[in-house]
């Protein structure tokens, strides 16, 4: 996925604080649905096979614990399925209830993940470099420290694999200390690449005022065009949710608003808010396919 990659990073960052502010905040089974295939399909698109699986191996797991957990701690409801041995209620409402909130979870996290490959450092930094100059720096670095830190792990344990230390072998404290040295040395790498990414920064006056800096980045036509759809969608949506077309009760009973405007206009438009990647990817893959056929 490439198309919706290519946009201006304020384009990308007004999606992304819609969909995962409305992931965070909407419980009606029909949004967190809407959210948790969008979010999949975006994941697996922009991830490929490695990220289906991925996905997987997380959401199962997490949907199975807390569908079975949540009813050992949440006895609310009114439809009671059975009773446990001291005497609290098994809900029917408690399980979904358990369902839909390790849903919302994994969608959540599902779109920050999303979030990670296409909102990058330097799209970051474009967008708050001016105004919080020290705190975007800070920010930025954090993002992308973590995979860094395990790519340098594993460079380190390799090397010291091939000398004869890894962690995989040998006597317990023998392994506990070549563990402990690799910690070590992860911990100076950290520090090191911190101060240098700090001279860095301040030999090029970063964060001083009236110091000009170089974008790759422009704002044209197709990103006041995605700019617009994504507002449309997100406000309408916004709108729907305040009215209380969108609303849903789990206890004690399960309740929702009859069909109305604003309950199947909000779903709809929550769903072309939260595919709209998808309808870029496409769009920007015809547009090359037509490209092409006409050379």
């Amino acid at each position: 996925m490439i198309g919706f990659n290519s946009y201006h990073p304020f384009v990308n960052l007004v999606y992304f604080v819609f969909v995962i502010g409305f992931s965070m905040f909407f419980m009606n089974p029909i949004c967190l649905g809407i959210s948790f295939f969008c979010s999949f399909v975006c994941t697996v698109l922009f991830g490929g096979k490695k990220a289906v699986k991925t996905n997987l191996l997380f959401m199962l797991p997490t949907m199975l614990f807390m569908s079975v957990t949540n009813p050992l701690f949440n006895h609310n409801g009114a439809t009671i399925i059975t009773y446990f041995k001291d005497g609290n209620p098994l809900t029917a409402e408690s399980i979904l209830y358990g369902f839909f909130a390790s849903l919302m979870i994994i969608s959540v996290i599902s779109w920050f993940s999303f979030y990670n490959k296409v909102m990058t450092s330097d799209k970051f930094i474009y967008l708050f470099g001016k105004v919080i100059p020290s705190l975007s720096l800070v920010i930025s670095m954090t993002l992308r420290f973590v995979p860094r830190f395990l790519a340098q792990m594993r460079n380190v344990s390799n090397a010291r694999r091939c000398m004869g230390r890894n962690i995989s072998g040998g006597k317990l404290t023998k392994r506990i200390k070549n563990g402990l040295d690799i910690v070590s040395a992860m911990v100076t790498w950290s520090l090191e690449n911190a101060v240098d990414t700090s001279d860095s920064m301040r030999a090029r006056g970063y964060g001083l005022s009236g110091r000009s800096s170089f974008s790759i980045f422009r704002f044209d036509k197709k990103d006041t065009a995605a700019l617009f759809y994504i507002v449309l969608f997100g406000v309408f949506t916004l709108v729907c949710a305040l009215s209380g077309g969108m609303d849903f009760r789990f206890f004690p009973t399960f309740k929702m608003p009859p069909p109305s405007f604003f309950g199947i206009g909000g779903y709809l438009s929550y769903f072309l808010l939260c595919i709209c990647p998808v309808i870029i990817e496409f769009w920007e893959v015809r547009r090359w396919n037509a490209s092409r056929s006409k050379i």
